[in-house]
């Protein structure tokens, strides 16, 4: 007797907890992967890796693991066959050939990168009944190009990674992880992520994409600032303005204003390396990540500044047709 459930109760059961697969009734035209950054205690190792499934218009699928080494500014494909890909049915957890993700830990065995961490104190997304998750009620909607998700704003690190033969300590470092599907990644796009700022317990993630809308287009947006312990949304489906005044392939200056508060980030990109993005469920696109931009940050509560500060370590992408944005 066969007990798996059926794939539209698993697309259900993913509506709801976002972090899990996506994919389960789709054979083509489909992309899904999770980004997971860390940074060791020195900040000597920034490091992202990018577990996925991609399906192409005709049907042909893989999974992958992409590497991105921050420092060296240097990616590496790791391409396996669909059947390696096993996502668990029941919450955020799967496995790629030996490697296995999941919103606890990760584990390795790569060439180039072997081992196990463990996350302690994630800062998940904050679940409500109208919005499942970071995208608020437009994760209902069923023709998005792309969908966001953010598993954990930020969490601390425990274990020991052998990096090109070298056994590097995570324990105490930061990280992140966050997750698209879909379709393609949007024609033009800002991501900015750092949690290394001088005020511990502090985390930024902004995101801006140009965003197909039946037969028109608009640019929407996501931003959470997570500090001491409160997070403080921006975004479309809140009513918060954005304006860009300084956008090219280097650096961004935006301001995000709400009833109470405007968040003002200005981001400065250094070189990254080259990672493939998806273009109708195919890894085909490329995007240059930096995971060592520096972002200025300040937040003020009814004209009064209340934060002040800047964070590094930061994951940056200016990617695709940025004039779109503006």
């Amino acid at each position: 007797m066969n007990n798996h459930p059926s794939a539209a109760k698993l697309n259900r059961r993913a509506l709801w907890n976002p972090d899990m697969y996506h994919g389960w009734s789709k054979t083509k035209n489909f992309f899904e992967g999770w980004y997971f950054k860390i940074v060791d205690p020195s900040e000597k190792y920034a490091l992202a890796f990018i577990p996925g499934i991609s399906m192409d218009p005709h049907g042909n699928q893989h999974a992958f693991i992409q590497s991105l080494d921050g420092k060296k500014c240097k990616a590496i494909y790791h391409r396996f066959s669909h059947p390696d890909f096993q996502p668990s049915t029941t919450d955020f957890s799967l496995n790629i050939g030996d490697n296995s993700f999941s919103a606890q830990r990760i584990q390795l065995n790569l060439p180039e990168v072997k081992g196990e961490l463990h996350f302690e104190n994630t800062v998940p997304w904050p679940k409500m009944f109208y919005a499942p998750g970071i995208m608020g009620w437009y994760s209902f909607v069923p023709f998005m190009q792309c969908y966001h998700g953010v598993v954990s704003l930020n969490h601390e690190l425990k274990g020991i990674l052998t990096i090109e033969g070298k056994q590097v300590d995570f324990t105490g470092g930061k990280g992140y992880i966050e997750k698209d599907w879909g379709t393609s990644f949007p024609k033009g796009w800002i991501w900015i992520q750092t949690n290394h700022f001088n005020e511990p317990d502090t985390s930024l993630m902004v995101s801006v994409a140009h965003i197909p809308w039946l037969g028109s287009h608009f640019i929407g947006y996501i931003v959470g600032f997570w500090l001491k312990g409160k997070l403080y949304k921006f975004a479309t489906y809140t009513g918060a303005k954005m304006k860009i005044t300084i956008l090219d392939n280097k650096q961004v200056s935006l301001s995000f204003t709400d009833k109470t508060h405007r968040l003002e980030v200005t981001g400065i990109k250094t070189d990254g390396g080259n990672l493939l993005s998806p273009i109708s469920g195919e890894m085909t696109g490329k995007v240059n990540e930096s995971l060592q931009a520096t972002i200025n940050v300040s937040l003020y509560q009814k004209g009064k500044l209340i934060f002040k500060d800047t964070g590094r370590n930061a994951g940056m992408e200016l990617a695709g047709l940025i004039e779109k944005l503006l």
